[in-house]
């Protein structure tokens, strides 16, 4: 064999041993990845019931295909050491063997035992996450994707929110889990918060379910999975697992009433006498419309545009003045609002807490 080809056969073999040797320490890596749950997304580090299930069957993967990975790269090394060309070779043809029935049965018998394993289990995982009950004191929420952001919905507690969904963290002797009913209003969407529950889709005409139960309170993110339009990587998801006295507290806070600010009048007038009622509700005023966000306690929230911004009069000033350059593809329109008009808008909006 030339020393070229040589050279590229043990380049083939080591590269299908080392790939999946770096994979498994890329997932190892990720399992025991950092505890902050603004900058984690990690399967690998669930904290929810559903997501554990997902992480169990994921490593038996894994486990199973780490083995074949190594036994395969194990041969292949063996066989490029120990059958490599030496200088004394005559260059005749090595012994063929054929037709050892042992070896053909165990390549065939141990695939179709590991398949039958993988579909066992995952067949037991999908079980047991699409087939639980929703026990007594279980939150429920809808959830309404739209381009390009998320209407969250408590239908017994009377609050409306959007892209930031907040849940109570769920007690080992008193589960406390959340039920989604997952709605679209117009194309398909794709709702994913990793560290608590797999990929549930969000499809216009159908309703899907889902549930979370989260046992550690913080910051989870998550992101709309499914390409649905331009601003489709700026459809993002913020879950916020509260204890639960403050869970009951946020509670109270958005069933209030917007707040009457008696500073922010003229910016109520210019709210109310332009087209954002048409789009936007705020409770206790004549704003009833449901195309948009509801803005009653707008100022609650951690970010604005489904998480393009911050929650800033900076940058509710440039989402109104201009929506098209914050969100390229926004189904907002410009208001073309004068200076001082917009100056009064803002501070209203931003009174609304």
């Amino acid at each position: 064999m030339p020393s070229g080809t040589r050279w590229l056969a043990t380049e083939r073999a080591l590269r299908r041993l080392v790939v999946p040797c770096v994979a498994i320490i890329f997932a190892a890596g990720a399992a025991s990845g950092g505890d902050d749950t603004t900058r984690t997304s990690s399967v690998f580090a669930p904290v929810s019931a559903p997501a554990d299930a997902a992480y169990t069957a994921a490593m038996l993967v894994l486990a199973i295909t780490a083995g074949i990975a190594v036994v395969v790269g194990g041969l292949l090394a063996y066989s490029i050491v120990a059958f490599r060309h030496r200088p004394d070779d005559d260059g005749s043809e090595p012994a063929q063997v054929y037709g050892s029935e042992q070896i053909e049965l165990a390549w065939t018998v141990i695939p179709i035992l590991i398949v039958v394993v993988l579909c066992l289990v995952t067949a037991r995982t999908v079980y047991d996450v699409q087939g639980a009950t929703k026990p007594p004191g279980a939150v429920d929420v809808t959830v309404v994707g739209h381009q390009w952001w998320w209407d969250i919905r408590y239908p017994d507690l009377g609050i409306v929110t959007a892209n930031e969904l907040h849940v109570p963290v769920s007690d080992p002797a008193r589960p406390t889990p959340t039920f989604l009913r997952l709605e679209s209003a117009d194309v398909a969407h794709s709702f994913w918060v990793p560290r608590l529950a797999g990929k549930t889709d969000v499809i216009p005409n159908r309703h899907n379910r889902m549930w979370i139960e989260p046992r550690e309170t913080g910051l989870f993110l998550g992101q709309c999975a499914e390409y649905c339009g331009t601003q489709h990587a700026h459809m993002l998801l913020r879950v916020y697992v509260h204890p639960r006295a403050e869970f009951d507290r946020w509670v109270a806070a958005q069933q209030k009433p917007a707040v009457a600010d008696a500073t922010a009048v003229a910016g109520r007038r210019v709210f109310e006498t332009t087209a954002c009622i048409n789009c936007h509700t705020v409770r206790g005023t004549v704003a009833t419309g449901r195309f948009g966000p509801d803005l009653t306690h707008l100022m609650s929230r951690d970010t604005l545009v489904a998480g393009a911004a911050r929650m800033t009069p900076e940058s509710l000033h440039a989402w109104i003045a201009a929506p098209d350059q914050v969100k390229p593809g926004s189904l907002m329109p410009a208001m073309q609002l004068g200076d001082r008009e917009l100056e009064q808008l803002v501070g209203y909006l931003t009174t609304l807490r």
